[in-house]
């Protein structure tokens, strides 16, 4: 077996905790980046957020119970690819998970980008009086690119340090970004709207040179059709909301793929545990932010904020929001002091929100490609680990250098490129799916190895629980998929839907294609390539790697 891969174990050293694990589960379904990001965009739905919320997280449940499983089952590096490629075959595998985790990927930086912009740079420039500096950054594609550049800079440097060294620094942003969410709810809990409106048009002044921010937010807000309700709808409704709300807490189930560095990771439960718990903390507290941002922000005008905002970056108005900078409920918290120190506590605090997750838009992928290139599908090279760190470099370096690219075309929307954005969520979902219909059939495709393995033991009815789990799991990523792409409601733009000019738009699902399309190539060229010089890469993907 040892010549079959590029050496006998993948060298990966299981330097995380199940703790370790928790919290990059938490930070995969980060309320402050992803959850307030995709919040103030869902301005258009008839559904209210907390009902979609709370019955998104039911069903990504069963994706906890599905990721947990496989892992106590093959705990490797590479998590999905792994796992596709020994239960359904190394095309399906290779396929899936290199264009789920890989390529698609690239598009994530620029929105972590814009994230760093609009939730660590500007508010803390402001703040500090920097004005000009922070518009730039708020307003401008030079400045969006930056972002994205020093995005990939830290980006880089946190995973260049290695697995236990990040371990330190996401813990640490753990415990800061909890202090100032707790700050940030007290501070929203003890305002009123009179107060929030007071403080909104003083900080706006001072701090941005705007004024009459409110009246006009309000108008601009309406005019582009804010209307989401915080509860309520009818459960048609709500469930039109949920694909949107997928876009930040769909992946609990991020770190799968470095399970093969935690320690523990073939106990099921704890596995389950520590996503289950992020899921739970996750949903929770964004409860808890959402009923805080009405209590003294108002639900109307936080909608109506985002609806203003979003509707000129988009390009569906030439209105511009009356606040100039993106509409940030950490910073609207902040308005309600007038006190200089606690606004840059609160900021500063908010702001390990983003450092202690950013790392996670390449983290996982490396191991995916790593993965891939220890069965012999990308050159050797790409296995190489950092002596020292255990990081893999080259794989790293696959991840950045396109990014650049990427974020490129993005920031300055070259060929409006910014539309395809919203598809990376799709292509990952699609890898999720044929991770899921991997978990159902384990049981059937690979009797031995379920029956060996700690999970063995859960059925229900006589059923194997990881085959229910998986067919409620999938079942909820068909509805997602059947809505994304055939989008028979025109509301997330990002599938072969009526667009308001009468055109369908399949600029999106082409640009899929093409991906899928090189990941194909990639992986027959080198299936044939390692034939060539007789190694039979199907009998790699028969074998489970040693780590």
């Amino acid at each position: 077996m040892s010549d079959l891969f590029v050496r006998k174990a993948t060298g990966m050293v299981r330097s995380w905790s199940v703790m370790d694990a928790f919290i990059y589960a938490l930070f995969s379904i980060n309320l402050i980046t992803l959850g307030l990001y995709s919040f103030s965009q869902m301005y258009y739905f008839e559904g209210g957020m907390v009902n979609a919320l709370i019955i998104s997280a039911i069903f990504i449940f069963f994706e906890v119970v599905v990721y947990a499983a496989l892992i106590a089952v093959m705990p490797r590096s590479g998590g999905d690819y792994v796992w596709q490629s020994r239960i359904l075959g190394g095309a399906v595998g290779f396929i899936l998970a290199v264009t789920g985790w890989w390529f698609i990927l690239w598009l994530w930086v620029p929105l972590y980008g814009d994230m760093f912009r609009h939730i660590v740079l500007v508010p803390i420039l402001g703040v500090f009086g920097a004005r000009d500096l922070a518009l730039w950054f708020a307003g401008t594609q030079n400045g969006a690119f930056t972002a994205s550049i020093l995005t990939l800079i830290i980006v880089s440097v946190f995973i260049m340090l290695g697995m236990k060294t990040y371990a330190r620094i996401q813990k640490f942003s753990f415990y800061a970004g909890m202090l100032g969410l707790l700050i940030v709810i007290g501070l929203l809990l003890s305002g009123s709207p009179e107060t929030f409106k007071a403080g909104l048009e003083a900080n706006a002044s001072s701090m941005f040179g705007v004024s009459g921010v409110y009246d006009a937010t309000v108008q601009l807000g309406t005019d582009a059709g804010a209307i989401t309700p915080l509860m309520g709808g009818s459960l048609g409704l709500v469930f039109l909301v949920i694909p949107y709300m997928v876009f930040f807490n769909l992946w609990p189930n991020w770190g799968a793929t470095l399970y093969g560095e935690v320690r523990g990771a073939t106990d099921f439960k704890r596995n389950m545990a520590g996503m289950g718990w992020a899921l739970g903390v996750t949903t929770l507290l964004g409860i808890v932010l959402l009923f805080a941002i009405n209590k003294s922000i108002g639900w109307e005008f936080y909608v109506q904020s985002g609806a203003a905002w979003w509707s000129y970056a988009w390009g569906s108005t030439d209105a511009a929001p009356a606040l100039p900078v993106w509409p940030y409920p950490a910073l609207f918290a902040a308005f309600l002091t007038s006190n200089k120190f606690v606004q840059f506590l609160v900021l500063a605090l908010m702001s390990f929100w983003w450092f202690g997750w950013c790392a996670t838009v390449f983290l996982s992928s490396t191991r995916v490609i790593f993965a891939a290139a220890f069965d012999r599908l990308l050159p050797e090279s790409v296995a190489k680990l950092d002596e020292r760190t255990g990081t893999p470099v080259n794989a790293l370096l696959l991840m950045i250098v396109p990014s650049i690219l990427v974020a490129y075309l993005f920031n300055y929307n070259i060929a409006s490129f910014a539309s395809l954005t919203l598809c990376s969520t799709l292509v990952i979902a699609v890898t999720f799916l044929g991770t899921t219909i991997s978990a159902i059939a384990l049981p059937y495709v690979k009797p031995d190895l379920y029956k060996a393995s700690p999970i063995a033991q859960y059925n229900i009815f006589g059923i194997p629980m990881i085959t229910v789990a998986g067919v409620i799991f999938g079942g909820f990523l068909v509805y997602l998929l059947y809505q994304w792409i055939l989008d028979p409601n025109a509301l997330y733009g990002i599938g072969y839907s009526i667009n308001e000019a009468g055109y369908k738009n399949g600029t999106s699902l082409i640009f899929m294609g093409v991906n899928y399309l090189l990941a194909a190539l990639i992986y027959f060229g080198f299936k044939s390539y390692r034939k060539s010089k007789g190694i039979d890469l199907s009998k790699v993907t028969a074998e489970i790697p040693v780590e």
